[in-house]
């Protein structure tokens, strides 16, 4: 079975733009949900090639962003900021906000006819038509996916399942979620000043009848985890490289430090 790694590295100032096994580095695409902007967004920014906000996030950046630049004239912090897309129902965003993008030169498109799904899951079916990433090692990260609404986090965390081939990391200020697909092994290289050392491994999309890791403190080891019975919860990374394999997808979690 292939091995698919996995590295916190766009939360380092200095990230290396190599990928944690060495082969292809990773394309950046950053999503901007309506919640509060994690104190970290300009290094993620900073990492990401293309960024998009779905809908009332782009009133997150417009308001929040020139608040983690406090001897910046907030107009200047903004027209630097500038997202590339702005995407979704188009019902929280305010005009004023998408109207001084759209002077900058942000493209806006209105979602409004598709009520079926989230805003942040047309955000991700946008990224995945663009032809410029049809062949390159996608990462979508997505700042502002956990806390607020229970429901609105359940709706992000249903995201990772429907596009369970496509590499998409949920943030938020204490945290990080992302889905390991069943049809790889996981190799998980972590950055101890940035991350940790809490963690958690979740069968979300059904129940798991083995799961075996490495490199934590309560390792599994074909142990089976479900909804009702056991889930990994509170355990503890104990080596900087942490593998995975299970016959189900499961949600890997863990706790992040001060940055920013």
């Amino acid at each position: 079975m292939e091995l698919m790694t996995h590295s916190s590295a766009f939360l380092l100032s200095n990230p290396s733009p190599a990928a944690p096994d060495g082969g292809a580095a990773l394309t950046y695409v950053l999503v901007i949900l309506n919640r509060d902007l994690p104190r970290f967004t300009p290094l993620i920014w900073k990492a990401a090639q293309i960024r998009i906000c779905a809908d009332g996030g782009a009133n997150r950046l417009y308001d929040e962003l020139p608040l983690l630049f406090p001897d910046e004239a907030n107009s200047a912090v903004r027209q630097r900021y500038k997202p590339d897309v702005i995407k979704g129902d188009m019902d929280s965003v305010r005009e004023e906000v998408s109207q001084f993008y759209r002077d900058l030169g942000t493209k806006v498109v209105d979602a409004s006819d598709d009520q079926d799904t989230t805003d942040l899951h047309k955000c991700v079916a946008y990224v995945r038509d663009l032809p410029n990433l049809e062949h390159q090692n996608t990462c979508i990260l997505v700042a502002g996916a956990l806390g607020g609404r229970f429901d609105h986090e359940v709706g992000n965390i249903n995201v990772l399942c429907r596009f369970s081939s496509t590499r998409i990391v949920l943030l938020s200020n204490d945290c990080l979620i992302q889905l390991l697909p069943s049809s790889h092994h996981h190799e998980i290289h972590i950055h101890p000043t940035i991350e940790g050392p809490h963690c958690g491994l979740v069968p979300i999309c059904g129940p798991s009848k083995s799961s075996t890791t490495t490199g934590l403190q309560w390792n599994l080891s074909d142990t089976e985890m479900k909804f009702g019975g056991l889930i990994s919860t509170s355990n503890l990374v104990k080596d900087e490289i942490v593998t995975v394999r299970s016959d189900s997808d499961l949600l890997w979690t863990i706790s992040l430090k001060l940055i920013g």
